[in-house]
């Protein structure tokens, strides 16, 4: 498992991290690995609920031990910003949803991020480059 190394100046914390993007760290793609350790390491966002969905497909999908999964959130809480999710953040996912179509988890994640400012949500999921409520959606592995 990769360690995250720690940036004490949250440079990007306009940077909202999906877990699709950080259980890259937990994976044996070294390559996708090292691109999410560099990202992570400038600082950023991510909500309780990518904190979440990490902790259940790190053990679940990739059996890690879930001390070691506790030890990698740690280290992620300790270089991110960590917003929780609350009814206004719920409100806006499901206006999120009914205008964009996507599903409730990923218009969470987005609701999430726009209500912490921020300006670019890396993710795998969604549509890169497309903008929503200024944000700017990046597949962080796309050329």
């Amino acid at each position: 498992m990769s360690a995250v190394s720690v940036s004490t100046s949250r440079m990007s914390a306009t940077d909202f991290f999906d877990s699709n993007v950080l259980l890259y760290l937990v994976s044996l793609d070294a390559t996708k690995a090292d691109r999410v350790e560099v990202l992570v390491s400038d600082g950023g966002t991510v909500s309780t609920q990518v904190l979440n969905e990490f902790a259940a497909v790190a053990t679940r999908k990739f059996g890690r031990p879930l001390n070691k999964v506790r030890d990698l959130l740690n280290q992620i809480r300790s270089a991110c910003e960590v917003v929780p999710l609350d009814i206004a953040t719920h409100d806006i996912g499901l206006d999120i949803a009914e205008r964009y179509k996507y599903s409730i988890f990923d218009s969470m994640l987005l609701a999430a991020a726009t209500r912490a400012k921020c300006t670019t949500l890396f993710t795998e999921d969604l549509h890169h480059g497309q903008i929503v409520g200024g944000l700017t959606i990046r597949n962080p592995f796309r050329p």
